[in-house]
């Protein structure tokens, strides 16, 4: 008989970068490495995403029954051994007067903004968040990484962010920048730290966390440094399967 499982320990995952590449499907190589750690701890996502999106990013609609958690939009949409746990709305949190007039101050910046390419859909409103896009979700994988290219060079998102913070100075609103294209913009304390408050510390004491946007001001940031968790900065899929064979596989 192996070992077995200890529900002490949770390992929690960002998607994007993470456990796949960005905006693409998981391999069948890591999703069998998930399931063999799966033997030895909890596991569980929590991505910026909406369902939707990690459901395809995690090919198929039984990634919520296959992992102990899965929190889309950061925990705002919870699920628990399959079960929905809650979803939050943010219309309903912040206002839709309020929440007009900053979507049309986003498009109207967008508007000016001298890029490669411009697609569609600039503003993708999810149920925890809006997610603000200057190149627009429906470019393609070659258009995405070139504007990501070019958006390192110019700091694109993080001047449109520092143009929000002055135009939205006493929001209550925070921003995070993740992925190759877009940044979220949220309600303060609806970050990845959300997921926490359904995870029972009573039993389950330790909680590590993967990610790649580690860094302040990216969309793993908080939860990375939060108090509660052991943090791990990773580069990719495979250097995520590295750093886990170190820590459970030894």
């Amino acid at each position: 008989m192996g070992e077995a499982r200890d529900e002490c320990t949770i390992c929690l995952f960002d998607v994007d970068g993470t456990l796949t590449m960005p905006r693409q499907v998981i391999t069948s190589d890591m999703e069998d490495f998930i399931k063999e750690l799966q033997k030895k701890v909890l596991v569980g996502i929590v991505g910026g995403s909406d369902l939707k999106k990690i459901k395809e990013q995690m090919a198929g609609e039984h990634c919520i029954k296959i992992f102990d958690y899965v929190f889309a939009e950061n925990g705002l949409v919870a699920y628990k051994n399959g079960e929905l746990l809650e979803i939050q709305n943010l219309s309903k949190y912040v206002g839709d007067d309020k929440l007009q007039e900053f979507i049309n101050y986003c498009l109207e910046y967008m508007s000016t903004l001298k890029i490669p390419r411009k697609r569609g859909t600039f503003v993708e409103f999810r149920n925890g968040m809006l997610n603000i896009c200057p190149v627009g979700r429906s470019c393609s994988q070659e258009e995405r990484i070139e504007f990501n290219k070019y958006d390192q060079e110019h700091n694109i998102r993080k001047n449109f962010v520092a143009a929000l913070e002055k135009r939205f100075p006493d929001s209550g609103l925070k921003y995070s920048i993740g992925g190759q294209i877009s940044f979220d913009v949220f309600p303060k304390g609806w970050d990845k730290t959300y997921c926490l408050r359904f995870i029972d510390t009573s039993k389950i004491k330790t909680i590590h966390f993967f990610g790649d946007k580690t860094w302040e001001g990216g969309n793993d940031f908080e939860i990375f440094a939060d108090k509660r968790t052991l943090g791990h900065t990773v580069t990719s899929p495979e250097d995520t399967k590295k750093q886990l064979t170190e820590l459970f596989f030894k």
